[in-house]
This record gives C-alpha cells, sequence and structure tokens, in this order.
C-alpha cells in the first residue's frame, strides 16, 4: 500500500538524519531504478580488503543530495539568488547521478556494456524518468551542464562537487582509513558563486588543500590498492570469459537480465534503438553476478571454474613491484606455471 506520509527522516552513520522534504523526491527514491543502488556495492571489491566496506550506491546518493541542500542553503544566504524550482532541480540530478552504475560500480564498468560510460546510462535514465517526474526536465539540463546557471553543473559534477564530498568522507568512514576525512562541512560553508561560477572564499584554502590531499591518500590507500586492483581484474576475466562461453553456445547459470548482456556486447547506439535493454540493465546488480560466479565454480569450462574459485574463495591474483624491468627469466617461470 503506497505511504501516504511522504516527507520522511533517514538516519545515515556519516550524516545524522537526512531529511526527504519534497514528494517527488521520495517517489523518485521509491521508484525501482532508485531502489537497485541498495544493491550494488559502493566500493565494488574493496572489501575483501576493508572488510567494512559493505555501504551502497543507496548510501551515496542520498548522503550526496543531503550535502547538496546545504550546499544551496550556504550559497543563497551568502546573496545569490536560487528559485525553489532549481533548488529541488539540484539536489534531484545529484540524488539520481549514479543511476547508471553497474554491478560492483566502477570494476565491470567496461565489462558488461563496453564502451557506454556509466556517466551515460545515468543520462538514459533521467531522459525516461523525466517522462513520469516533469519536474526532472530541468535536473537534466543541469545534470548534462545545459543549464547557463554554471554553478549547478559544478555542484553537481565538478572538481569540488558534492558526489567527492560525500564518498569521500563515505568510504573513509566504512574502510577506517581515518587520513582520509574530509572536512566537508566546513568545505562547504566556504563556497560561493561569482558570475555564475562556483568559488571558494579565500579562508577556505586551507580546507580545499586538505581536500586534494585527503583524496590522494584514499586513492592510494583504498582506490587503487593493489590487492582491491588484483581482485577487481580476477572478476573482469571471469566475465569475460563467461562472455566468450555464452556467445559460443555454452549453457551458464545467469539470470535472464544478466546474460543478455553476457551473450552479446552493446552500444550506446543500441540502448537508444532498444529501450528493452535499459531496463535489462536495471535489472542487473551485485547479486546476479556474484551469484553466477558460485555457480561456475563447478562449471566444466576449467578456466572459468577456476578463476570464480579463486574470486569466492579468496585465493587473488598477486602483484608483484619492481623499479626496474623484469628479467625475461622471471617471465617465463611465470608462463610455464600457469601453461601446467
Amino acid at each position: 500500500m503506497p505511504s501516504t506520509n511522504k516527507k520522511k527522516i533517514i538516519n545515515d552513520p556519516v550524516w545524522g538524519f537526512i531529511a526527504i522534504k519534497n514528494e517527488e523526491c521520495f517517489d523518485l527514491i521509491e521508484h525501482p531504478y532508485f531502489q537497485r543502488l541498495r544493491r550494488i556495492k559502493q566500493l565494488g571489491l574493496t572489501h575483501l580488503v576493508y572488510p567494512g566496506a559493505l555501504h551502497t550506491r543507496f548510501h551515496h546518493s542520498l548522503g550526496a543530495m543531503h550535502l547538496m541542500g546545504q550546499a544551496l542553503e550556504v550559497i543563497k544566504a551568502k546573496g545569490t539568488h536560487i528559485s525553489e524550482e532549481e533548488s529541488l532541480a539540484a539536489c534531484l540530478a545529484i540524488l539520481l547521478h549514479d543511476l547508471g552504475h553497474g554491478p560492483f560500480s566502477h570494476a565491470l564498468e567496461t565489462t558488461i556494456v563496453s564502451g557506454v560510460s556509466h556517466e551515460e546510462l545515468t543520462d538514459l535514465f533521467l531522459a525516461e524518468l523525466s517522462h513520469e517526474f516533469k519536474g526532472l526536465e530541468l535536473a537534466l539540463r543541469m545534470f548534462r551542464d545545459e543549464y547557463p546557471r554554471q554553478f549547478f553543473s559544478s555542484l553537481i559534477a565538478g572538481q569540488l562537487d558534492m558526489d567527492r564530498l560525500d564518498y569521500l568522507r563515505r568510504d573513509s568512514f566504512f574502510t577506517g582509513v581515518s587520513e582520509g576525512q574530509v572536512g566537508s562541512e566546513r568545505l562547504i560553508k566556504m563556497l560561493n558563486v561569482q558570475d555564475d561560477t562556483l568559488v571558494v572564499d579565500e579562508k577556505g584554502l586551507l580546507s580545499v588543500e586538505h581536500f586534494l590531499s585527503a583524496r590522494r591518500i584514499m586513492y592510494w590507500q583504498v582506490y587503487l590498492h593493489k590487492t582491491v586492483l588484483a581482485a577487481e581484474s580476477l572478476l573482469i576475466n571471469i566475465l569475460r570469459r563467461a562472455q566468450y562461453l555464452a556467445a559460443q553456445g555454452a549453457q551458464l547459470f545467469a539470470t535472464p537480465h544478466f546474460f543478455r548482456f553476457l551473450r552479446k556486447q552493446y552500444s550506446l547506439a543500441d540502448f537508444l534503438d532498444d529501450p528493452t535493454l535499459l531496463h535489462s540493465f536495471a535489472r542487473i546488480d551485485d547479486f546476479d553476478v556474484f551469484s553466477s560466479i558460485k555457480a561456475w565454480t563447478e562449471h566444466e569450462d576449467r578456466i572459468l571454474s577456476s578463476l570464480s574459485r579463486y574470486l569466492v574463495d579468496r585465493k587473488l591474483f598477486r602483484i608483484y613491484q619492481s623499479s626496474q624491468p623484469f628479467e625475461k627469466e622471471f617471465i617465463d617461470n611465470f608462463s610455464h606455471t600457469v601453461e601446467r
């Protein structure tokens, strides 16, 4: 039965209470496209290194919307006029900015749908939703950077946007990497607008430096952690092997929508020509992929089953680093081991 009270408060572990103040915002959160984000982890396979990193795109999107609301209030208090329509559109644009992410977020971005970025898929989702939710028309223009007031696009997808201010703080919290903590509240208080361009007050320069430093640390210790990269490489190779076998007509366990993308690669033009493709993509999440991989551990194809077992049992690829080129003998030894 549909809820009659659409003004809600969500208790978030990072920001505390997040208020849903608008009915259209509530309806979009309730939409299946957005609810799917509950089933897509923000950091893909990073939990194999940092066990607490199990938060989702759903968490992050709500947090980014919360920060957008705060940023707009700060900018308005400093004398920039922002209409209610603009404020709502900016909040909706940042709320929905990650709809186009596929399973395991960035890890499979070029594997399940090759050559189509998550931003392009998000654009398709927003365009479809705009037929049902009229308030999204302005949000879509802001997302596409087609709105003349440039600072809105900067708040949605810029160097100091609400996306980054949330994910750095959130990822730091759930991984336990305290060096990545960003003073998001102070940075937001320092935001201003000059000639419709987003700027930072001079007294906020140290906060910006800390933001850049924290971001570098998060890339170094979390996003580009060598074991995380090894796990993602393993996952990508599993999917590529499954796609190869599916194209050869092999029997593979997979949910129907997931199998559609295993059997064939699709381009952006395909998505534009066939609306059912977007619907199929919207039905795929982390559970489809990992359930399939668990089943593939017993597949008759030795390569697929071995790779799948490695991931399920966390027997990950090893990374060897050297400041000098590896000797040919060193590489040949590994090649012979793999061949055996």
